[in-house]
């Protein structure tokens, strides 16, 4: 235990970005209380940390402290193990680990809304907050829990990004009519979004709470204005802390001024359970946040022995998927990217890759459409060289979409394009990886896509900065009609803010799920090999920026 104690002191020293928010001291704690956090697992529960380390570390603190353990959402989604239980064996896992809050991500509603209702309901062990979530205005569950410690009141407030309707699927959040039931709180300001969590802390105060921590699933990303947890800092008073996910950022502590002039701790703890967050309020009334660190260089069995329920858990979840996990469908000569080869940064979000061609090939091949679109947020992991196992397709493709083919018009078309491109250089989910045409983006042009308060693509006001698309070899024709396959996220639900989809008539509705077209593609059609077709990590050259203007002659 000291040995254990001793190396999470040098790693929060070694990260040397403690900050610090000084409260009047709680009368009568004796002890500390520790938050620890986690958020962005996405279903790898045997990743960084794992769930067995986790709960190492949870009772480890637990001998001289209060601690509470809260996930901040997406934790249901992102491996196979996820994909082929719909979620539901991660919630057995934090069952096991035993969470005291969780507060739902934007992809905890992959797997349909019915499916995380009965899991938050019926199967959690423990309460799902969020103070934004509504169902036809009202809330979905409680916005918030207090916990006591020697007579001091904790609130623990979970709050949802609005952009959940756009980055998981908008028919979820639909009645059987298309009318949105479901919400965040989303309007084009975040008044209604700031009013609902100052509502919630306005009530935990209330109810006795000495502190406020907000539980986000929020993030810092521009593309999430107005709804970051940096926005909710500076509208919302009363807040103590926020404990951060959503971007995946890795966030030792920062000090935020809120709007009421107070000193905000903000952490955040990136993807996988690389770290474990930590919000610590002692004593005599500071608050102090950390992480603790994982590295390859210091395994938990290292530092103590893994043993009890949870272990027990981990491993029988992690053994019931390993054979097919592991069952070898394929080869690839070459490494098949989302990140830079070079700089190692992602890139499937803003330019394109062989594994975006290989994608968007599949559906076209698959369907027989003309074009084919497959949004760069929907392939999630890269593969090496070598074989092709199940696990590797299902990481690619772990939401389980399904191909449509619709009928669209060539304006459409440059509309997607378009609305796709629109944060270029910058990234975006439902940026588009292309097959059965090449296009042009011309980031010197700024965007003019005009978006609705749900994030739904409404018109182009301006100059398209896509330009010189062409379909097949020849140039696109806006008046023409196309063949386009995708999936039923995109075309049927309007996802990533597709709207100029909706209502385009169906020429195929749901047949292979996403990793099946993938699988079925590389099987039948390219002969189990992905080879030379697919060497250039960059691609085809279907996709190409153009930062500057041509100089006039």
């Amino acid at each position: 235990m000291k040995k254990f104690l001793a190396l999470l002191l040098s790693v929060m020293m070694l990260l040397g970005c403690t900050a610090m928010a000084e409260e009047a001291a709680p009368a009568g704690l004796t002890k500390d209380i520790v938050i620890l956090f986690t958020s962005d697992v996405h279903a790898g529960l045997d990743m960084g940390w794992g769930y067995a380390g986790l709960a190492a570390v949870r009772d480890s603190y637990a001998v001289n402290n209060h601690v509470v353990l809260v996930d901040n959402g997406d934790a249901i989604q992102g491996e196979t193990i996820g994909t082929l239980t719909n979620g539901k064996a991660l919630v057995e896992m934090m069952n096991a680990v035993g969470y005291d809050v969780a507060v739902p991500g934007n992809h905890e509603f992959d797997y349909g809304m019915d499916n995380f209702l009965t899991l938050a309901n019926e199967e959690a062990e423990y309460p799902y907050v969020s103070a934004n979530f509504t169902y036809k205005d009202k809330s979905v569950f409680a916005p918030y829990i207090i916990k006591e410690f020697e007579g001091v009141k904790v609130a623990f407030v979970g709050v949802t990004t609005p952009k959940t309707i756009t980055s998981s699927t908008p028919t979820y959040f639909q009645d059987e009519n298309g009318n949105y039931v479901y919400g965040f709180c989303q309007d084009d300001t975040g008044a209604k979004f700031y009013a609902a969590i100052q509502g919630a802390v306005d009530a935990a105060r209330a109810e006795g709470a000495q502190y406020v921590i907000i539980c986000g699933h929020l993030g810092t990303e521009e593309t999430c204005e107005p709804y970051t947890s940096i926005d909710v800092i500076y509208n919302v008073s009363g807040i103590d802390a926020v404990l951060d996910g959503h971007a995946h950022e890795v966030m030792p502590s920062n000090v935020v001024k809120g709007v009421d002039g107070k000193d905000v701790v903000r952490v955040a703890c990136g993807t996988k359970l690389a770290n474990i967050g930590m919000l610590t309020i002692s004593a005599d009334g500071a608050i102090t946040g950390s992480l603790l660190s994982w590295t390859n260089d210091v395994a938990p069995t290292q530092l103590f022995q893994l043993t009890g329920d949870v272990v027990d858990a981990c491993n029988a979840k992690i053994a019931e998927l390993e054979v097919v996990r592991q069952t070898v469908v394929a080869f690839t000569e070459n490494t098949l990217y989302i990140n830079d080869p070079e700089a190692g940064v992602r890139i499937i979000r803003n330019a394109e890759t062989n594994l975006g061609d290989l994608c968007a090939d599949a559906y076209r091949a698959m369907s027989g459409a003309d074009v084919a679109f497959v949004n760069g947020g929907g392939v999630r992991a890269q593969i090496p060289a070598g074989d092709i196992t199940l696990d590797q397709i299902y990481s690619v493709h772990p939401f389980g979409n399904v191909m449509c083919m619709v009928e669209v018009s060539g304006q459409q078309i440059l509309d997607a394009l378009e609305w796709g491109a629109r944060n270029n250089p910058g990234e975006n989910g439902g940026f588009l990886q292309v097959s059965g045409l090449t296009y042009e983006i011309h980031t010197y042009v700024p965007s003019s896509c005009v978006q609705d308060e749900n994030g739904m693509f409404v018109s182009v006001d301006g100059e398209y900065r896509v330009k010189n698309v062409m379909v097949g070899g020849e140039p696109l024709d806006v008046n023409k009609t196309y063949t386009l396959a995708s999936h039923n996220y995109m075309l049927k639900s309007t996802g990533d803010g597709y709207a100029m989809f909706a209502g385009a008539k169906l020429l195929i509705d749901e047949t292979l799920i996403d990793n099946q077209v993938l699988i079925t593609y590389i099987t039948q059609v390219l002969g189990g090999v992905v080879g030379a077709d697919y060497a250039n990590p960059y691609g085809q050259g279907r996709i190409v920026g153009v930062p500057e203007a041509p100089v006039a002659e």
